[in-house]
């Protein structure tokens, strides 16, 4: 354990005076432009395989209409003017003559090679030059009997008969005599089953050139756009490292109002508030150190003047007086820091008991008497007070009450008055502290219950206070399920109003609507505090 915990703060002590370095494996622009990528090409792939299949299907359809027609037309022809020999039950067609003229004109013409098969299966005309070698074939049944129904159509090789895929069209060729229609034999139009040429290549090739450009094209863009989109995370991890050596000064450039944006906003209002709690937290080291030093440098110059007898003893009780009051100046502020601490830890608890706090005000409003009428301080409100019994913890509360006293003492001016006043409701007890005075400047009235803030940086006034008597009264009345608020109007007065819940369960409709009513803090009390 121990050596872990040396390593643990080794490894703390290697970033103090330098920003950390983070080690990033892929960057969130990496990422963004490999997805888009990816996205991209999966697009395109489905696309092509899509746009091929259609292009194919389209393309099947095209040719099985040619072939079919131009196989009825060559069917035609040879029906009109073919020799036919009854008892060999065949077709006699001779290359050279007008009939085999046309059949391989309109072979070439078609692009496509004209078969004539007899009833047996067997190539009895071939347009083709290498025709003899489907002399010795033989068509698959069920091509012919297929054919025989009107029409055929196939893409393949028909079980072998050619050596390669073709499109192939087929029709019979017909003749009339006294027993009815009679299939003399059949027509077959074939062509090469490929892209080689032709309105599909083309169409393609334009596909496949528009497609290459709106990629490179949608490539940029995304790549544009992923950069754009990590800027300002960029931004925002260079500016936490620099947060973490104490450099708050750097702020992160909203450029949409997009999450992004959003982010970009709260991260730089985080960087205020940190900026705010650091210069708060300085202007408080500095305060503790005045505040520890002078009472402490009082008290051992007065002690030390007793011990050494240039204090006579006849002024040694006055003096001591002296020291009493800068010892319990010092008790007051380690108060408050204790108390500061056990809210951070989260210690801080109620203990709950039934008294009176019109009692509670008194008691402590008695102790101010001396400061009171030699200020020549006009009281007044007392006297529509009544006892009024709360379920609170009464030594928080005196600490409540107490500071903002003090405070309505302090900066009441020179025959001025506090009121103080009360109201009650069924589930509220309100209880109101009002001082004539300078009040609060409106640029202070949000940070009035900020810790470590003082609103008097000359420190000509509240020359005691350590900015963290509001911040711990606001939190104990949270503690206590009430708050604390602040009215305030320049040159005018100061209001400050603790609302104490009574003891009965509030019914949340109601809870809702009060809290819709609270006070609007329109102007802010200088008033700082211990």
């Amino acid at each position: 354990m121990k050596q872990k915990a040396n390593q643990a703060k080794q490894s703390s002590a290697a970033y103090q005076g330098k920003a950390p370095h983070f080690r990033l494996r892929r960057s969130l622009f990496q990422k963004y432009l490999i997805f888009g990528i990816v996205i991209l090409l999966t697009s395109f792939i489905a696309l092509s395989v899509t746009m091929f299949i259609f292009i194919n299907r389209y393309w099947e359809a095209e040719k099985r209409t040619s072939l079919v027609d131009n196989a009825k037309r060559v069917a035609d022809v040879i029906e009109s003017s073919s020799t036919y020999l009854p008892a060999a039950h065949m077709l006699i067609i001779d290359k050279e003559s007008p009939v085999g003229l046309t059949v391989v004109n309109m072979s070439e013409i078609i692009d496509a090679d004209i078969l004539i098969v007899d009833n047996k299966g067997k190539c009895a005309y071939c347009s083709a030059k290498d025709g003899v070698d489907y002399a010795s074939k033989t068509l698959p049944s069920y091509v012919l009997a297929a054919t025989t129904k009107g029409e055929f159509f196939e893409a393949g090789t028909l079980e072998g008969y050619f050596a390669q895929t073709r499109y192939t069209a087929g029709v019979p060729i017909v003749a009339s005599d006294d027993n009815g229609d009679t299939i003399l034999a059949f027509c077959y139009a074939s062509t090469p089953a490929t892209f080689v040429s032709g309105l599909p290549v083309t169409f393609l090739q334009i596909f496949f050139i528009a497609a290459a450009v709106m990629l490179v094209i949608i490539i940029i863009f995304v790549a544009s756009m992923s950069y754009s989109m990590s800027r300002p995370l960029r931004q925002m991890s260079s500016a936490a490292k620099k947060f973490a050596v104490g450099d708050f000064s750097v702020r992160v450039k909203v450029r949409s109002d997009d999450e992004i944006g959003e982010l970009a906003t709260a991260f730089n209002y985080m960087a205020d508030s940190l900026s705010s709690s650091e210069g708060m937290r300085r202007a408080f080291i500095s305060n503790v150190s005045h505040e520890l030093k002078t009472p402490m440098t009082t008290i051992a110059g007065f002690i030390d003047g007793m011990l050494d007898g240039t204090i006579p003893p006849e002024r040694q009780p006055h003096y001591m007086r002296i020291v009493s009051n800068e010892v319990k100046r010092l008790s007051r502020l380690v108060t408050s820091m204790l108390n500061l601490s056990r809210i951070d830890r989260g210690e801080l608890k109620v203990n709950r008991q039934k008294f009176d706090l019109f009692s509670l005000l008194i008691t402590i409003l008695a102790s101010y008497e001396q400061k009171i009428v030699s200020r020549k301080l006009h009281i007044t409100g007392l006297e529509d007070f009544k006892s009024i019994t709360v379920n609170a913890d009464p030594d928080l509360m005196y600490q409540v009450i107490y500071n903002l006293i003090e405070n309505a003492v302090k900066f009441t001016n020179e025959g001025g008055t506090i009121h103080f006043g009360v109201e009650e409701t069924r589930y509220d007890i309100s209880v109101m502290i009002s001082n004539s005075g300078p009040g609060i400047p409106p640029e202070d009235i949000r940070f009035v219950f900020d810790r470590f803030y003082k609103t008097d940086k000359s420190r000509s006034i509240d020359k005691k206070g350590m900015g963290l008597g509001l911040f711990i009264a606001k939190t104990i009345m949270r503690l206590h399920g009430g708050d604390i608020y602040v009215e305030s109007r320049v040159n005018e007065f100061t209001t400050f109003t603790v609302r104490l819940p009574r003891t009965e369960e509030r019914p949340a409709s109601t809870a809702a609507s009060d809290s819709t009513n609270q006070y609007v803090e329109t102007t802010a009390n200088s008033e700082t505090e211990e």
